[in-house]
């Protein structure tokens, strides 16, 4: 069994949720191990991205793939990765390098996208670096929904993400 120290190479594994009514874009920086062994974003039982969102959205908290993806597209939100690969130790966004970025681009030309909201500091310092400058749209910084993340909490993490729901 590698160390948690041993750096992977990572491929993004699954493809953007979105389609040509999405308004909004919600970016991470790439998925972490517990998403990708669960096939789909946010799949960390201790991450509150679902239960932030779900609260945002007035919706109850969607368990399965097929619900996410539904919830996320009656209202209209997209959401992807930054990264189409790089090298990372386990979860740590800062060990992140040898980026790879998403033709982020390509699904805001094919669809209404107008806002853009990055799901913590990596994301957003990779999406400003990488991508805005094509896209053409800047990113707000939104705080990290990771379990990492438990300075701020699920209260303060609602109140930050309501903004995505200022859009409509």
């Amino acid at each position: 069994m590698p160390s948690k120290s041993t750096r992977t190479f990572v491929s993004h594994e699954f493809p953007a949720v979105y389609d040509r009514n999405s308004r909004v874009l919600l970016l991470g920086s790439i998925p972490s191990p517990k998403s990708r062994e669960m096939g789909f974003y946010y799949g960390h039982p201790q991450n509150r991205f679902w239960k932030v969102l779900a609260q945002v959205l007035g919706e109850p908290v969607p368990e399965s793939i097929p619900q996410k993806k539904a919830m996320l597209k009656r209202h209209h939100v997209a959401l992807w990765d930054v990264l189409e690969s790089c090298t990372i130790v386990g979860a740590s966004d800062t060990s992140i390098e040898d980026v790879v970025p998403n033709k982020i681009g390509e699904l805001v030309k094919k669809s209404k996208v107008s806002h853009i909201f990055c799901t913590g500091a990596t994301a957003h310092k990779l999406y400003q670096k990488y991508c805005a400058r094509d896209v053409g749209i800047d990113a707000e910084r939104l705080p990290s929904t990771s379990p990492a993340n438990c300075a701020v909490s699920l209260e303060e993490l609602v109140v930050a993400y309501s903004a995505i729901a200022q859009i409509f």
